[in-house]
């Protein structure tokens, strides 16, 4: 690593100043942000955006598409027998031949004006059908979570790749210089496979990072100035920390690293005024918190946090990321049934709820819905009752600004194992999802190692046309 040369006693009487505050991240903050900037930080589209925002529900654990989304009458019709072998090898964990076909756990039904089936797992979310487009031919390149994750989130298997998130951030920017443009909302119960590194930034600035909120009255810990500081007192150390902050960079020929951990403590200082507020949903109607579900203890963890997604993006929040699903999640290896059940319970009505009070706020014309986990589950059984990881062809739905509603896009074989008929990788899937933004996923680049890094990666990819009105 190369060192600057430094000034010791600058360095020093900084650092014993910096220890000796006190404070939390908003101590941290610069002076300058006494004095509002003129506008928020927002870098204008390639082309006019159909969406402004973006909400992604990730089912962690990989939800059963064959379930819930993907009808397969040949399940029911050859389920109890071996895979056939027209099928050929099939790269699984599990022993293939042990393990025969299993049925639809759940009837599907046509649903809406349009007929789109969808199963009975996810009754409220069936009332939307009209809005959905569910894209069935889905594929990635790993069996396993964590590099799975990290595919669905980063465009790699590999950890250390920007996510979607610090990607659109880093290419629109936010939309309220006092709210990050990237937040994230994981589930409480914690144990995502791979980690925050699936909201990171990679190689982007570090100001470019997932957020990470939670309700009640510190949505982020360590933000608010310890007990006794004075509005003037944390003025004037600002205004100091400003001066220091300043020197330090000059001497560093304006490292980047650091300038942009000087505008995340920035960023910290503005939102102690501003976050606490945007967290108490207790200004929300009732009649909205049961349309989330709060009222109803199966519903009302998920119902608070996609509500909170919704306040956020009025807030001018650009990208909001909501995990439901802690260690295992959607993980359905033993029983099928009582796993999407008791997932199904607790995010059906709310995620029915967040549609619903979209279209009421006039918000669901430019805010696009994502809901999807990182693979799917395979046609046959495992343990009897559950099934196994399936990344070769699985389901993920798209809503709102400008997506064709009431239709299925793409195909899996007649059993729901491999996509087969207009076949969507994730870096295509990313590609359409920065179009929808108003970005040329090729044009959205970062110098790195020698290179122009792209999210979408060095092959080609393509925005899935078909889906878009």
């Amino acid at each position: 690593m190369h060192m600057h040369p430094t000034n010791q006693s600058h360095s020093q009487s900084r650092r014993n100043f910096l220890a000796g505050a006190g404070g939390g991240m908003g101590m941290l903050a610069c002076a300058s942000l006494a004095q509002a900037e003129s506008g928020p930080d927002v870098h204008q589209p390639h082309f006019a955006p159909r969406a402004k925002r973006v909400i992604w529900l990730f089912m962690h654990g990989g939800p059963s598409h064959v379930d819930l989304f993907d009808p397969k009458p040949a399940l029911s019709k050859y389920s109890g027998q071996p895979l056939p072998e027209s099928f050929g090898n099939v790269m699984t964990r599990r022993d293939v031949k042990k393990n025969p076909l299993l049925a639809p756990i759940r009837r599907f039904r046509p649903r809406g004006q349009s007929g789109l089936e969808i199963s009975e797992f996810l009754p409220n979310i069936a009332d939307h059908a009209d809005d959905l487009c569910v894209i069935r031919s889905m594929h990635g390149d790993s069996v396993n979570h964590p590099q799975s994750v990290y595919q669905m989130n980063t465009g790699s298997i590999l950890m250390g790749s920007p996510s979607v998130g610090s990607w659109v951030a880093y290419g629109l920017g936010s939309e309220n210089q006092n709210m990050p443009a990237f937040v994230v909302l994981p589930d409480p119960g914690g144990g995502l496979k791979g980690g925050p590194p699936a909201w990171g930034n990679g190689y982007l600035p570090a100001s470019f990072q997932g957020v990470t909120m939670r309700p009640g009255a510190s949505p982020i810990l360590d933000l608010q100035p310890q007990p006794g500081v004075t509005a003037r007192q944390q003025k004037h150390d600002l205004s100091l920390i400003h001066k220091l902050n300043r020197r330090h960079l000059e001497e560093r020929d304006s490292d980047d690293r650091l300038t942009a951990r000087v505008k995340a403590y920035e960023l910290a200082f503005r939102m102690q005024s501003e976050a606490p507020e945007l967290v108490d949903i207790q200004q929300e109607t009732q009649q909205t918190k049961q349309m989330y579900g709060i009222d109803q203890k199966e519903t009302r963890e998920f119902g608070e946090r996609c509500l909170l997604a919704r306040r956020m993006l009025e807030s001018g929040v650009r990208f909001v990321q909501l995990y439901s699903g802690d260690t295992n999640g959607w993980d359905a290896h033993a029983n099928v049934d009582k796993n999407h059940t008791e997932y199904c319970q607790r995010t059906d009505k709310p995620i029915a709820g967040l549609l619903q009070d979209l279209k009421q706020r006039g918000l669901m014309e430019d805010t696009l819905v994502i809901w999807g986990g990182e693979f799917g589950r395979m046609p046959m059984s495992e343990q009897g009752k559950g099934r196994d990881h399936n990344p070769w062809g699985y389901s993920v739905w798209l809503a709102g600004a400008g997506i064709r509603g009431g239709r299925a896009y793409g195909a899996t074989d007649e059993i729901g194992l491999r996509a087969v008929t207009d076949k969507v990788s994730v870096n295509d899937f990313h590609a359409t999802l920065l179009h929808l933004l108003g970005i040329d996923h090729n044009n959205l680049t970062h110098f790195h190692n020698g290179l122009d890094k792209r999210l979408t990666g060095p092959d080609e990819a393509n925005f899935i046309e078909g889906i878009i009105s």
